[in-house]
């Protein structure tokens, strides 16, 4: 935030640095809970049904105490059932849950911006209940095994149950999710070589699969519609071997004058692993034209944009139409502050899936090797320059540079840090703006160019295999 003799509102810091009571032990629960998934719940030791005691011992205050306590009970045995592993699911997930809800209570303080807590019921029932249950059933053919004991046998059990799935657009979300668990669990097998297991990872996973195949769980919230302007703040890029996701943040300020509120704009695309940098945008840019504007430098005009309860427009083309120019940091300096933070569905409350847009200015950017911090009104804020996109000319050293920065805040290892998506710095004396998504809808910049060029020849050459196998 800007310091308040620059005329804006003061991001409290030191609230970002204190410690929030409660948070070690949830934490330290759902890693003992992680630890007893490692050995497999066949025939659990005696330390593991001390772990299981732990994660029901977290709950015991909660309406799920006494579904926890059975279901530890018979883990420990090694006599658990379906719904056994469900409720310990169900009970990790809402640990996580409630220390997401601390961090981002803490979040709203420290930022000054309220929090909307509404979400709009689901709508729907029960669908594909047989898939669901043979889903429920692979999953805790997991448990059991443990990550140590998984196979290709115990891998490969999910594959109908995926390819049955994927054709419904209802149970996509979970087939996917399965999908991609399954083809990560059997690039480590056998479980009993590997050398590291991510235990963290793992069981998120599993835990949020095996809650999706719960009756209701996987049902969309409503959605409305969004008329009005859209200030773009920067671009945050995921990208995997197989596919890539961009997603714009930005303040929506709705065409009937009541209060901005924060939002984000995704598209996703298949890709293969020869296309890297730059050339991802040539993968994206025909499914939305918000990237143009992000380049550009302008707004978009929205009239009826299908938006959830959570903030995600649910983007159409049709729906919108290029703006005004709007400077990403002029929108950061005056409208971020006032913007309301959308409400975060159950099942998405998760330490990790906190991604905060802030607006930071008169820091001190320090560098230590590969590790760098900003420090805001005296204290350090960890900057994550890992999560800087190669498809743009946003660069770890421009940031280092930087007088102000437009980012993310997120939680991880255990402390608040910033993921930058734009700075203002100064180049040959001369004050410029650099975004992690200038590229997004084209460029003329030369290191821009000549990588868009040679992702474009690997395209090509691409094409060209693909067609001479089909001919054949």
């Amino acid at each position: 935030m800007v310091p308040a003799d620059q005329g804006g509102g003061v991001m409290r810091a030191d609230l970002l640095a204190e410690t929030i009571a409660g948070l070690d032990e949830a934490l330290a629960a759902v890693d003992a809970f992680d630890r007893a998934l490692i050995g497999g719940l066949l025939r659990p030791q005696p330390a593991q049904a001390a772990e299981l005691a732990e994660l029901a011992d977290a709950v015991a205050g909660t309406p799920l105490a006494a579904a926890v306590a059975e279901a530890a009970e018979k883990a420990a045995a090694g006599a658990a059932g379906e719904d056994h592993f469900a409720a310990l699911a169900a009970a990790r997930t809402a640990l996580l849950g409630s220390v997401h809800d601390a961090l981002m209570a803490r979040v709203a303080e420290a930022t000054g911006r309220a929090a909307d807590d509404d979400l709009v019921p689901a709508t729907g029932g029960e669908h594909g209940a047989n898939l669901l249950a043979a889903a429920r059933s692979w999953l805790s053919d997991l448990a059991r095994s443990g990550w140590r004991g998984i196979d290709h046998d115990v891998v490969s059990a999910s594959a109908q149950v995926v390819s049955a799935m994927l054709p419904d657009p209802a149970l996509r979300r979970l087939a996917s999710l399965l999908d991609g668990f399954a083809a990560e669990l059997a690039a480590s097998c056998p479980g009993a070589a590997l050398a590291r297991i991510p235990a963290r990872r793992w069981a998120d996973l599993w835990s949020r699969a095996m809650l999706l195949t719960l009756p209701g769980a996987a049902d969309v919230p409503e959605t409305g519609t969004a008329t009005g302007r859209l200030l773009p703040l920067g671009v945050d890029v995921h990208e995997h071997a197989t596919a890539v996701q961009a997603q714009v943040h930005a303040v929506f300020e709705p065409a009937g004058g009541t209060e901005p509120r924060l939002v984000r704009a995704s598209v996703s695309a298949p890709k293969p692993d020869t296309i890297v940098g730059a050339g991802l945008w040539q993968l994206l840019r025909p499914h939305m034209s918000l990237l143009a504007a992000v380049s550009e430098g302008r707004s978009m005009e929205l009239d009826g944009m299908p938006i959830t309860a959570e903030g995600d427009l649910i983007w159409s083309d049709e729906h919108a139409r290029p703006g005004e120019p709007a400077d990403a940091f002029a929108t950061a300096r005056v409208a971020l502050v006032a913007a309301t933070v959308p409400a975060t569905a159950p099942l998405d409350r998760h330490p990790a899936r906190i991604a905060v847009p802030v607006f930071l200015e008169g820091y001190t950017a320090e560098v230590d090797g590969a590790a760098m911090a900003f420090t805001v009104a005296g204290h350090r804020l960890a900057i994550d320059a890992d999560r800087i996109p190669a498809a743009g000319p946003l660069t770890p050293e421009a940031v280092a540079a930087s007088s102000a920065c437009i980012g993310l805040l997120r939680w991880d290892s255990g402390a608040f840090g910033v993921q930058p998506l734009a700075v203002e710095t100064t180049k040959r004396k001369k004050a410029v703006a650099v975004h992690a998504g200038a590229w997004a809808g084209g460029t003329t910049d030369k290191a821009g160019v000549k990588a868009e060029k040679a992702a474009t020849d690997a395209a090509a050459v691409l094409r060209e295999r693909a067609g001479r196998l089909l001919r054949k």
